[in-house]
């Protein structure tokens, strides 16, 4: 399968670091531990027998089999409409759990002058939206809990978008299969179409009602409730409809892509 274009899907520019300096308070509560790379229990095998199991082929095509398996049935469970579970204001965690695939003194700001979400694939309407478009549109506000694969969680209040209005805004077709996004730090992640469209599915742009900082995501990042943490991407500067499914970031690290109910 082929890559996405790089003149649609390309980085955005960096700006001033010193954001960090600015709220080294803010930092300094931020757990900086980075996601575990698998789920499974080989581990222990490795260390008794002092070789890499997960490496052999054998290995490799039942773990394949094993995830498949996993994604199918999750899918196959999932109800479109089944709302999560929601809480109240008062046991909103201030500011949100940092969390990505390096730590949080790498995080590279995103320079909102020059940035532009852009939308390829099935989409009618290819224009793209700059910060303040999206700023315009209607709010859905939702406190729900992030579930991290590591096994921590926590209640965030998150505000935005609904991602189908603006699907439909755009005049995305709502019969593909898939909605991949790519992010300013080269991470990539996609939804299936039904979670896609799910009522508590938002492109987030506030947390606790101000809008997202530069460590969880500014300006723009997906927030769904059905999912692991890992799969709402942060820093987004790409939405693509598509009927091809396309590897990401941490499905090629072997974690399970559907990651949800």
């Amino acid at each position: 399968m082929r890559p996405p274009s790089k003149s649609i899907f390309r980085p955005s520019k960096a700006i001033d670091t010193s954001f960090l300096e600015d709220n080294s308070k803010l930092i300094t509560e931020l757990d900086r531990r980075k996601v575990l790379r698998g789920a499974l229990s080989l581990g222990a095998l490795t260390f008794l027998t002092g070789c890499d199991v997960t490496e052999t082929d054998g290995m490799q095509k039942f773990l394949r089999a094993v995830s498949s398996w996993n994604d199918r049935a999750q899918e196959l469970i999932f109800r479109p409409d089944h709302l999560a579970p929601t809480f109240s204001e008062d046991q909103v965690i201030k500011p949100p759990r940092f969390n990505a695939h390096y730590d949080v003194e790498d995080v590279t700001p995103v320079n909102v002058s020059g940035w532009k979400l852009e939308l390829a694939g099935l989409i009618e309407d290819k224009r793209p939206w700059t910060a303040q478009q999206i700023y315009e549109l209607p709010e859905q506000e939702m406190i729900i809990r992030h579930i991290c694969v590591e096994g921590w969680d926590y209640i965030g209040q998150w505000s935005g978008p609904n991602l189908k209005q603006f699907l439909q805004r755009v005049g995305g077709d709502l019969t593909a299969k898939y909605v991949h996004f790519q992010c300013a730090d080269g991470y990539t992640e996609s939804l299936d179409m039904p979670t896609a469209l799910h009522p508590q599915t938002i492109l987030a742009t506030k947390y606790a009602r101000e809008n997202i900082g530069d460590p969880f995501g500014f300006p723009i990042r997906l927030r769904t409730s059905t999912k692991l943490g890992f799969k709402n991407a942060k820093w987004l500067t790409a939405i693509e409809v598509s009927n091809d499914f396309r590897e990401t970031y941490y499905g090629k690290e072997g974690f399970n892509w559907f990651s949800g109910l």
